[in-house]
């Protein structure tokens, strides 16, 4: 059975957001460079709810997320990704941090690959992960996001960054 899916759009500081739910959940966002799918204007409340709590964010007025959430990955990738919402905002862990959590401080680089494969972007937050060194390594949305990010959520203070 398909479930059909929603999209949507959300203008940030960071740029185009494209927000897509199905009948479970939502099911990815990512940054964008061109509005390359039709917007649907109705769909599933945390659709919705997505696009608010997101604006909200980026506004400094949403800390934690609450959405139904519909990631689509194999059982390794959903356990990481899982973990990483326990990063709290304005907080950061290393890669062997989240695989000693995850209870494996060997799979170091199974924990990075499945973290740059998270499909729901900042809410799933995978920006919060740093190298060992304190470095910030590698984001899908590319480093300046990541950075702004972590600046906005006050977590570059920690690091010193600066």
């Amino acid at each position: 059975m398909t479930s059909k899916s929603s999209c949507s759009y959300l203008d940030t500081p960071l740029g185009t957001i494209r927000v897509t739910s199905t009948d479970r959940g939502v099911k990815a966002i990512s940054f964008v460079e061109s509005r390359e799918e039709p917007e649907m204007e109705s769909g599933p409340p945390w659709h919705q709810q997505a696009l608010e709590q997101l604006a909200l964010y980026f506004q400094g007025q949403l800390k934690k997320f609450s959405l139904t959430l519909d990631p689509q990955g194999s059982d390794f990738q959903q356990k990481v990704w899982r973990e990483l919402g326990h990063i709290a905002w304005g907080e950061t862990l290393s890669y062997g941090e989240l695989s000693q959590r995850l209870g494996d401080p060997k799979a170091v680089r199974a924990v990075g690959h499945a973290n740059s494969k998270n499909p729901i972007a900042i809410v799933i937050p995978c920006h919060r992960v740093i190298g060992s060194n304190g470095d910030l390594v590698g984001y899908a949305g590319g480093l300046f996001r990541k950075k702004w990010l972590l600046k906005h959520e006050g977590a570059l203070k920690q690091l010193e960054l600066f």
